[in-house]
Order: C-alpha cells, then structure tokens, then sequence
C-alpha cells in the first residue's frame, strides 16, 4: 500500500482501542508511532502488524499520568522522527491512552482522583502543549472522550468528568491552534468490549446485555466501531470537521 508520509502519534496505541485506531490509520497510508505504558512486546506486535500493512511504524514507552517524564519522552519521539521517519515534525497526535476506574462519588479517594485526572486530562493538556511546536501546521489533533461524559452511571464520576474537562478543552485548543490551520475534535466512544477496566465490558454478561438493551444499534460496541472514524478525520475528506464532538456510541442512552 502507497504511504502518504504523514506520522500519527498515538497515546496507548498497544492495545483496545489504541490499537484499532494505529492500525485503521495504517491502512489510510499513515505512518504511526504508538505508545505503550508496561506491555511492550503487545506494541511490537502492533508495530510488526502496521508494517505489513505498508507504513512504518514505531513504538515508545510512556506513562500518560507522569507529566515530568514528558521533556524526556519528546527527546525520544524526535529521535525516532528523525531515524526511522526522515523528518522532525509530525502530523496527527491521538490522545487515547487511559485506564478504568469504577467508584461511586461517595467513596472515591484523593489518589484515586488525582491518578484519572493526571492520565486523562492534565497529562492530555501538557503533552498536546509539549507537542505544539513540532505538529505541522494543517495537522490534526483527536482527543478520546466516552459517552459517559453525556450520560450518567453510578461509579464513573471521576472518570466522565475528566472527559468533560477535556471536551470543554478541546475547544479552546480548536479555537487557539486554528490559526495553524490545525483542527481538533473529540471521539466519544460509548460501553466497548475491550480489555478496558479489566474487560468490563466485555467479560461481564449482564454489563453487555445491559448496554446492548440501552443501545439502539442493540448490541455493545467492539474497537472495529471506533479506529476507522478516528483515521477518518485524520484524511483529507474529514478536513472541515473541528471542534466537534462524534458520539461513537451505536445511539447509546439516546
């Protein structure tokens, strides 16, 4: 397949959904670099399957929460710019990497809060701001939200409503970086089966059927239901699309 030499990075991009969204982009032609926190031969693997596809690929470790590792990771992420992709900038940065965390209000901790925030929005608002300066104008900034920040379950307070802060930023960054020519959108999945929250999902019969019964497409979604709206908005044809936020969600508590 012909590559078209732009590079997409793309945060938890080992496995769930990470994974789908690295490789629907690699058949759009895209190049991807993908990190991965613990697990990394689960990125080799995803690295080794972009490059059957046709574009290159890239794995490096980083954890999305760690905000004073981040000087230290874009020291890398150039590096492998510049020796396997042949160039300093990139074009696609997919802020995806996150993890599960069911509590209700009443008894979430401190740490347990501070732990969500630090992942999925302090660590999405400094690492876009690191990467500013080395995005190519005209390029494209996805941030992964959840229905959960539209609708309401006992147990997610914390985590929907650090989605919400980044929903709230990602049109702030699509007013600021406009200028740039670059747009920035949100992708809400709804109730996935994946690994997410340790297969919740997925593994739990009367969760799925609960979310297949609250869902009018009338079944949970699965990671091929997400990469592809992801890498469409990273082509050509999703160019006027900015500051939105794309529901993925099958019509779920709709």
């Amino acid at each position: 397949m012909a590559t078209n030499n732009k590079i997409a990075l793309v945060t938890g991009g080992s496995r769930g959904l990470g994974k789908n969204m690295a490789i629907k982009l690699a058949e759009k032609g895209i190049n991807v670099v993908l990190t991965y926190n613990s697990k990394k031969d689960e990125a080799d693997e995803v690295v080794a399957e972009i490059e059957k596809i046709g574009p290159k690929a890239a794995a490096l470790q980083l954890n999305a929460g760690d905000i004073k590792s981040f000087d230290a990771f874009f020291v890398q992420f150039k590096t492998v710019l510049k020796d396997t992709f042949g160039t300093d900038h990139f074009d696609f940065l997919i802020n995806n990497a996150g993890f599960g965390s069911y509590n209700l209000f009443a008894e979430t901790t401190e740490e347990q809060f501070d732990q969500l925030m630090n992942v999925h929005f302090k660590g999405v608002y400094f690492l876009t701001q690191k990467a500013l300066s080395i995005i190519n104008d005209g390029g494209r900034i996805i941030n992964i939200s959840s229905g959960l920040a539209r609708f309401a379950y006992p147990n997610y307070s914390a985590y929907a409503s650090m989605k919400g802060a980044v929903e709230v930023l990602s049109r702030y960054m699509a007013k600021e970086l406009g200028a740039r020519g670059i747009a920035v959108n949100v992708v809400a999945p709804g109730a996935i089966e994946t690994d997410f929250g340790g297969g919740h999902v997925r593994d739990n019969e009367n969760v799925n059927k609960m979310v297949a019964a609250a869902t009018a497409l009338g079944r949970a979604g699965v990671p091929d239901d997400i990469g592809g709206v992801v890498a469409f908005l990273c082509t050509e044809e999703g160019r006027w699309i900015n500051a939105q936020r794309i529901e993925v969600s099958g019509g779920q508590n709709i």
